[in-house]
């Protein structure tokens, strides 16, 4: 029998992120997560021990929404082994499923139908040291076997994108998957981002957080 999981959240809303944007999605939000990101924009999801949910009674919630996207998030949501038979259990439902991930942990095991949305975290997060390495590979390996995956990149700074800009083109990471930079408001200006990548000519997405701007005043279900 799988174990519970536990929730910070359930919410139908449109997509904000990923190349997935303007989708309505519905979100799976796991409490937990084992990292700190300076700027994280919810920290609820680990500030708070979340509820407990049998898989049976998720699936229950997502079936009113049928068709439509999944993502599951966090937190970080591959801290709970219960992840993987939620994600089998929506594939067999047939949902296309997301993985937004920090990209701290194996992401082994994650199903080929599963579009995983890693997090190469920056200096300016506070987590760098944190990065997996090998979770790079395996996205090469599953670029060969046409996953769906991406790669974003949050910046708080210049020194941020100077950072990301030299890994993107050591690793050749739009080989292996479209890649996303995401600014910081107010710590770094999307305008100021926008130029650098012209500047710089970079093979990114400029990705602003749709939901932000839809709903700027809630923090939550959005």
């Amino acid at each position: 029998m799988t174990e519970p999981l536990r929730i910070a959240e359930l919410f139908y809303s449109i997509q904000g992120e990923s190349t997935r944007a303007g989708l309505p999605c519905v979100f799976i939000r796991l409490a937990g997560c084992n990292l700190r990101c300076i700027y994280c924009d919810a920290r609820y999801a680990w500030e708070e021990p979340g509820v407990a949910m049998e898989l049976a009674d998720i699936l229950a919630w997502v079936a009113q929404y049928p068709g439509i996207l999944v993502e599951i998030t966090g937190g970080e949501p591959l801290q709970q082994a219960g992840v993987f038979p939620l994600m089998q259990a929506l594939i067999d439902s047939s949902h296309q499923v997301l993985l937004e991930t920090n990209g701290s942990l194996p992401l082994g095991g994650v199903a080929d139908a599963v579009g995983i949305i890693m997090d190469i975290k920056c200096p300016g997060s506070g987590m760098a040291a944190r990065n997996l390495p090998e979770n790079l590979d395996l996205l090469r390996e599953r670029s060969g076997r046409q996953c769906r995956d991406e790669i974003k990149f949050v910046l708080s700074s210049v020194a941020d994108f100077h950072w990301a800009r030299a890994m993107v083109e050591q690793q050749r990471l739009e080989q292996i998957a479209p890649v996303l930079f995401s600014p910081v408001r107010p710590l770094l200006d999307p305008q100021t981002l926008a130029q650098l990548l012209l500047e710089h000519r970079l093979p990114v997405r400029l990705q602003l957080q749709l939901h932000t701007l839809l709903w700027p005043d809630q923090t939550r279900g959005v």
